[in-house]
């Protein structure tokens, strides 16, 4: 048999709603005939009518390339989009069709039924008008910052969530679409409220010239069930506003024996079960809801709205990897600020709550002195790994902090060391070794002034003395570091120029004046230097090779 052939069986079999059939008859045509465009066509209608617009689209698409000035190929491909309910590329495919055949009626006529879908869901049109027309609503037209937010929410109804902080947005909401945001946690969404819309595409009739097959809309009781069951969901979302939610199940239910293709109808009996505490029952119908949604090709979003759910209760039920992951899935799904805010905020929970289980004082002191004997053994990587358990188990202890970076210093870790010294000294300002340890670094990086300094302020918390013979052995190694590696006096300008908090000192007019009055009369300086910021100043200038002193 012949290509023609083939495709005259398969014509047959569409006309007799046998699509299978005529599917099997198109593709031995095909084969026969890889290059005809019109049994690609054809094979497209036949998926179509089987509601497997992802094989048709395939087949239109490949229609589209093997002729792309004909116009009955976007008409294809247009309605395989429409099946699928991507109606913005529908919406394009439709009008790149009649710009090939400006007048086809037929493209004329389903590209006003994807924009008449498109306008009805969405509930934000010709929504200035009518806030003209309300009483208590007109004024806000009035205010220069209202009508930009209207007219941008109305342009892209997902941005109405960055609006919602506005009360007038949402007295808007209450007052013209009957919509109350004033419920707390309730997890209903204002596309929940939502007619579900009719989308199967309509295609073209065959005609003498080009025998097209055409595709078989819904039954009218089909239709019918369809209309019943978005009633029986609107009593239901009626019920949950009141708060009635035995009432509003018993009304989703009812909807779901309607109409079990609809997903959210078990999205909002998921948000019902959900306020009842009902979280395993709440998890269990999203799961359902996302395989019906897989299994009718839902919007993403409908399977989004789904996965968010399921996070949401394993929230409430203490299970934080349940609720990442299913938060992770949502938002592969469908990308939103509200749910990458809760994966966010469960995230930082989960660190805080694994924190509080590993908290032990106890445990912390074992793993230190394990540290403590490691480091004796001069096994400092060893010695590292037990003071990060010890931190681990003990935040707040300043002496792990200190004992570590002890081992940073002789692993050359200065970077990691002087952060752990800091982080000591954070958590108790007297903590004398921390600044030892610290100016000990500062020394090893040739920071002579800084390490000075850090001395000085071990001196000023050593009230003991303990620690006085450490850190006066510090202070003259840096002097005889100092001395040895004594710059000239360009360099110690050029370094000057380079540190902000020796410009500082220097552009300050008090320390100006200070230090004018020091060259005509040395004994007026150590008059100054009773002043402890003076006196910190003169030391860091000092500590620089700026200042010098006979």
């Amino acid at each position: 048999m012949s290509a023609e052939e083939y495709k005259t069986l398969g014509n047959k079999a569409f006309s007799a709603h046998d699509y299978k059939t005529a599917i099997e008859q198109f593709t031995k045509a095909i084969e026969l005939d890889s290059k005809n465009h019109v049994l690609y066509s054809n094979r497209s209608a036949a998926y179509a009518s089987l509601k497997d617009y992802s094989k048709a689209l395939e087949d239109a698409n490949k229609t589209v390339e093997l002729k792309n000035d004909w116009a009955k190929g976007y008409s294809r491909k247009g309605a395989a989009l429409h099946g699928l309910n991507r109606l913005e590329e529908a919406l394009e495919t439709y009008q790149a069709g009649l710009k090939i055949e400006p007048n086809n009626e037929q493209l004329k006529k389903s590209l006003t039924e994807v924009e008449s879908v498109l306008a009805s869901s969405n509930p934000f049109n010709n929504l200035i008008p009518r806030i003209a027309a309300h009483p208590s609503l007109k004024k806000y037209l009035e205010e220069p910052d209202f009508l930009p937010k209207i007219q941008a929410i109305q342009r892209d109804p997902k941005l109405l969530s960055m609006y919602l902080q506005d009360p007038r947005i949402g007295d808007v909401l209450k007052h013209i679409l009957g919509i109350n945001f004033g419920f707390g946690d309730r997890e209903m969404d204002i596309f929940d409220n939502l007619p579900e819309q009719n989308n199967e595409p309509k295609e073209t009739p065959k005609t003498e010239s080009e025998p097209e097959p055409e595709i078989i809309t819904e039954s009218t009781e089909e239709q019918m069930k369809k209309k019943e069951a978005d009633k029986e969901k609107e009593f239901g979302n009626e019920a949950y506003k009141k708060r009635e939610f035995d009432e509003a199940l018993k009304h989703y239910d009812k909807a779901w024996e309607l109409d079990p293709t609809n997903v959210t109808i078990l999205t909002n009996k998921a948000a019902v079960l959900f306020e009842q505490e009902k979280y395993e029952e709440c998890i269990n119908i999203c799961k359902e809801a996302i395989e019906v949604g897989r299994e009718h090709r839902a919007d993403y979003k409908l399977v989004a709205r789904a996965y968010g759910r399921i996070g949401n209760a394993c929230v409430k039920l203490d299970k934080f990897d349940d609720a990442i992951k299913y938060y992770n899935k949502s938002l592969t799904e469908h990308r939103t600020p509200d749910i990458l805010k809760k994966l966010n905020e469960i995230e930082k929970l989960r660190v805080k709550r694994e924190k509080e289980a590993y908290y032990n004082p106890e445990l912390s002191d074992q793993a230190r002195e394990r540290g403590n004997e490691l480091f004796k053994k001069n096994d400092f990587a060893g010695a590292v790994k037990e003071y990060t358990e010890a931190i681990k188990r003990n935040e707040k202890d300043p002496r792990a902090y200190s004992n570590r970076a002890a081992c940073y210093t002789k692993l050359m870790a200065f970077q990691e060391a002087l952060k752990d010294c800091e982080t000591c000294i954070s958590f108790d300002p007297t903590f004398v070794k921390a600044y030892i340890r610290k100016a000990a670094v500062e020394f090893l990086k040739k920071e002579y002034g800084k390490c000075l300094e850090t001395c000085e302020l071990a001196r000023q918390h050593d009230i003991e003395k303990k620690h006085a013979t450490e850190i006066l052995q510090q202070i003259r190694k840096c002097h005889e570091s100092m001395g040895q590696s004594e710059s000239s006096q360009e360099e110690v300008m050029a370094k000057a120029r380079n540190d902000p908090e020796i410009q500082r000192i220097l552009h300050d007019p008090v320390m100006s004046q200070i230090l004018s009055q020091a060259q005509e009369d040395p004994r007026a300086l150590m008059e100054h230097m009773k002043n402890p910021e003076v006196a910190n100043n003169i030391r860091k200038l000092m500590n620089a090779g700026i200042l010098k002193l006979a």
